[in-house]
C-alpha cells in the first residue's frame, strides 16, 4: 500500500495548516470555553470544507489532523465525520451543519450495528448548535429532526461540547438503515476522530520537545538528560505508529478492503494511546508550569483524554479487535 501523498493531498494539508493556524489561535479556543459563539468566525471558514465529509476519508483525515493540532472547536467534526456520511447512507440531502445521536446511556457506540433500545442518547456533539440531529434507533433506523431539547454533559474537554438527548418516541418515523451501512458510518467517524487525536498528540509532542530545549536545570537544557530523551523518543514512536495506523485504516475504508473493520479498531486504539501517553509524559516533562491554568498544555491534555473515551476507549477497541481476530464478533 502506497502511503505517499499526492500533490493535491499535500496542498490540502498545507492549506488546512495555514488556515487553521491563522483562524484558530489558542486564544479563540480559550474564549470558546466561556462563549461558544466566539467560534462562529472560524466556522465561516471551515464551512467551505464540509464536502470533505462526502469524499475520500484520507483527505478528511489530512484536514482533521490539522484541526486536532489547534483544538478547533465547533460543529466541523460532527458534520463532516459523522452526519454527512450518515445522510449519504440514507440518500438524503444534508443540512449545512448536523450531528448524530448514536451512543446509548452507557456511552457505547453501536459499531456492531445493534442500537441501544434505551431512550437516552449520550455524547451528542454540538447538539444545540447544529441544523439537524440524526438519532439512531433500534432496527436500526434513523430519526432526523431539526429541533430537540439537549442537556449539556460536563466533560474534561472544554473545546468540544457534548450533550445528551431523549429519543422522541412516537413523534417521528424512522428511516431504515442496514446494520452494515451504520457500521461503515461509525468506522469512518472513528478513523476521522483518530486523525484528530494524532494531530493533538503531535502538538503535545512538539510543545514538549520545544520546552525541553528551553528549560535549563543544572546549567543544562533538560532535553540533554537521557531520561528525558527516552520519554520524548517513546512519545514520538507512539505518534508515528498511530499516524501509520490511522492512514492505513483510512485507505482500507476508501478501498472497501476486507481488513477495514480490524484496521479501524487498531487506528482508534493506537491514536488514543499516543494522545494520552503524550499528555501524561508531556505534563510531567513540563514540570510545575504544565499544571497551571495559564499554560496552554492542559487544553491539549483535556482533548486527548476526552477524545480517547469518545467513540470507544483504546481498551474497548482492543476487545473488539480480539473479537474479530478470533471470530466472535457479530
Amino acid at each position: 500500500m502506497n502511503f505517499a501523498l499526492s500533490d493535491e493531498q499535500q496542498l490540502l494539508r498545507e492549506t488546512a495548516r495555514g488556515l487553521l493556524a491563522k483562524e484558530c489561535p489558542i486564544s479563540l479556543v480559550r474564549d470558546h470555553a466561556e462563549d461558544p459563539s466566539s467560534a462562529q468566525g472560524l466556522w465561516k471558514h471551515l464551512s467551505e470544507w464540509v464536502e470533505l465529509g462526502d469524499g475520500s476519508l484520507v483527505d478528511l483525515c489530512l484536514f482533521l489532523e490539522q484541526a486536532g493540532e489547534v483544538l478547533a472547536p465547533g460543529p466541523f467534526f460532527a458534520t463532516t465525520a459523522l452526519y454527512r456520511p450518515l445522510m449519504a447512507a440514507l440518500g438524503r440531502t444534508p443540512a449545512e451543519t448536523g450531528t448524530i445521536a448514536a451512543a446509548g446511556a452507557s456511552g457505547q457506540w453501536p459499531f456492531t450495528g445493534a442500537v441501544d433500545g434505551n431512550r437516552t442518547r449520550t455524547f451528542v456533539i454540538e447538539a444545540d448548535a447544529v441544523d439537524e440531529t440524526a438519532i439512531l434507533v433500534p432496527g436500526p433506523g434513523v430519526i432526523v429532526t431539526t429541533s430537540l431539547p439537549a442537556r449539556r454533559m460536563e466533560t474534561l474537554d472544554t473545546t468540544r461540547r457534548v450533550f445528551e438527548i431523549d429519543v422522541p418516541m412516537g413523534e417521528h418515523s424512522a428511516e431504515p438503515l442496514s446494520p452494515e451501512a451504520l457500521r461503515d458510518v461509525l468506522d469512518r467517524g472513528a478513523v476521522a476522530l483518530s486523525a484528530e487525536l494524532v494531530g493533538t498528540a503531535r502538538r503535545i509532542l512538539d510543545m514538549t520537545v520545544a520546552y525541553a530545549k528551553e528549560r535549563v536545570q543544572f546549567d543544562r537544557p533538560i532535553g540533554s538528560f537521557q531520561a528525558v530523551q527516552h520519554k520524548l523518543a517513546d512519545m514520538a514512536l507512539d505518534v508515528e505508529r498511530a499516524t501509520a495506523a490511522v492512514y492505513y485504516a483510512a485507505m482500507t475504508v476508501d478501498a472497501d478492503d476486507p481488513d477495514r473493520h480490524r484496521a479501524v479498531h487498531v487506528a482508534k486504539a493506537a491514536a488514543g494511546r499516543a494522545a494520552t501517553h503524550a499528555a501524561k509524559d508531556g505534563i510531567q516533562l513540563h514540570g510545575g508550569i504544565g499544571y497551571t491554568w495559564e499554560h496552554d498544555l492542559h487544553l491539549f491534555m483535556r482533548r486527548a483524554y476526552a477524545s480517547e473515551y469518545l467513540m470507544g476507549t483504546s481498551a474497548w477497541h482492543h476487545e473488539r479487535l480480539a473479537d474479530l481476530l478470533f471470530g466472535t464478533a457479530g
